[in-house]
């Protein structure tokens, strides 16, 4: 990703620009074949040094850059950029990066498709207290609990393949979109500019907008970058549900932890989620990069203003290094998040008995008790239990309701007690999300 985002990788893209714009005009009899040969030959002979040098003098990069490949190209310098604008090389060039860091995100998160699939069947039918307003509420399953998270993510896959498969450069249009200058530099060929366009864009393997200004539309940008903090939002509510868990008070999963890894330069015992946090931090920042996007779109004002060049040579490489530096996090985690069975059996011992509360009232109304007077009587038993539970105390639930004298007349005390192992009160979470696993599989 950094390779993509280097000055020298965008130079070379200039230059390749560049020379398919000669190549396409050669085709239309303004280039000779000498010329041609003459700039390919030294089109990977960035020179950044020179160009730098050229650049503080004039003041503008693109020049700077097309001087120093002119200065490259004894033959052929005389006849690049004909007709052409900064922009026409440039916007499309960057369209280019922008679809190859897609392409290179895309790779990483097949690979975390399937490390969630594997972890969502490995934990589909393992019961674990579920949380509604961070308060004990129903079980479900780790796997389920996974599950909701790969979902999210299967549409990060797919809104990302709708945004890269919809890329399109400025093609050839000239400073303010009209292509007049290309018209003008054809008169008395065989080739149109539309024509010509058309072939430089074949060159290089991008379509063009149909229309443009001076530059492609700006609201492409936004739609990129939607794009990637939408993955950044769904990265960053798994890694906060990954801080939560990690919680000594809860302490059901866990980030890996080197045995050498220290997690606090003044309190040795710590095991800090420092992955995560940096997952929470980074997509943070990430999520707050579409709105400079929307304002680039909304400021591009008649044919083109230039407020918009400055912050995209930061908002762009920034948001494609954050995304993948997000996704390289989140692979090392995936690959060694731990699922600690007896913490999680153990906040099931001591919750889970309150969520079985409803089945075994069901049942209870099923042979025959007054639904009002039985939630009353359950509802003081369950009282009492959580403030014990709040103590520090073992949860007497259960041996208070099978014992509980009124409840004994509608149901004998084994089977209340069976009523009350909510661990197979998971419905169909198990099935769920084996359905979700099978789908980032098949991603």
């Amino acid at each position: 990703m950094r390779l993509l985002w280097s000055e020298v990788h965008k130079r070379r893209l200039l230059r390749r620009i560049w020379v398919a714009l000669a190549h396409a005009q050669h085709e239309a009899g303004l280039v000779t074949a000498a010329q041609l040969d003459d700039l390919r030959a030294h089109a990977d002979e960035v020179d950044i040094e020179r160009a730098t040098a050229i650049e503080d003098e004039i003041k503008h990069d693109i020049m700077a850059e097309l001087r120093t490949f002119a200065e490259q190209c004894q033959c052929g310098g005389a006849v690049l950029h004909m007709g052409a604008t900064s922009m026409d090389i440039l916007d499309n060039a960057d369209v280019l990066r922008i679809r190859a860091s897609f392409e290179l995100l895309s790779a990483d998160m097949r690979g975390i498709c399937g490390q969630l699939a594997d972890l969502i069947d490995r934990w589909a039918d393992t019961p674990a207290m579920g949380f509604t307003h961070l308060q004990p509420a129903e079980p479900t399953t780790v796997g389920y609990r996974l599950a909701q998270h790969g979902q999210d993510f299967l549409s990060d896959c797919s809104e990302i393949s709708r945004v890269t498969a919809g890329l399109l450069g400025k093609g050839l249009k000239g400073a303010v979109g009209t292509s007049a200058s290309f018209v003008a530099l054809l008169a008395g060929t065989d080739t149109s500019a539309v024509d010509m366009e058309a072939r430089v864009m074949q060159l290089l393997g991008l379509e063009a907008f149909p229309a443009a200004t001076q530059t492609y539309p700006r609201k492409q940008d936004w739609f990129a970058l939607n794009a990637l903090a939408g993955l950044g939002g769904t990265l960053y509510r798994f890694a906060f549900d990954l801080r939560l868990l990690q919680s000594p008070l809860i302490g059901e999963w866990s980030e890996p932890f080197g045995e050498k890894q220290v997690g606090s330069s003044a309190m040795p015992f710590k095991r800090n989620p420092i992955s995560a946090e940096k997952i929470n931090s980074l997509a943070r920042y990430l999520a707050g990069l579409p709105r400079v996007a929307w304002d680039n779109a909304g400021h591009s004002l008649l044919e083109r203003t230039l407020d918009d060049s400055a912050n995209r040579r930061l908002l762009l490489p920034q948001a494609f290094l954050i995304a993948d530096e997000l996704l390289r996090t989140a692979t090392r985690l995936l690959g060694g998040l731990h699922v600690d069975e007896t913490a999680t059996a153990a906040n099931m011992q001591t919750f889970g008995v309150f969520a079985a509360i409803e089945p075994l009232m069901m049942a209870l109304c099923k042979a025959g008790a007054d639904r009002q007077q039985i939630h009353t009587r359950i509802r003081d038993h369950a009282m009492q239990a959580w403030e014990t539970v709040r103590a520090g105390n073992p949860n007497f639930l259960s041996q208070a309701l099978c014992s509980d004298e009124q409840l004994l007349r509608f149901l004998p005390a084994d089977e209340i007690a069976a009523h009350l192992h909510s661990g197979e009160h998971v419905g169909l979470a198990p099935q769920r999300a084996r359905t979700i696993a099978q789908a980032l599989r098949q991603n």
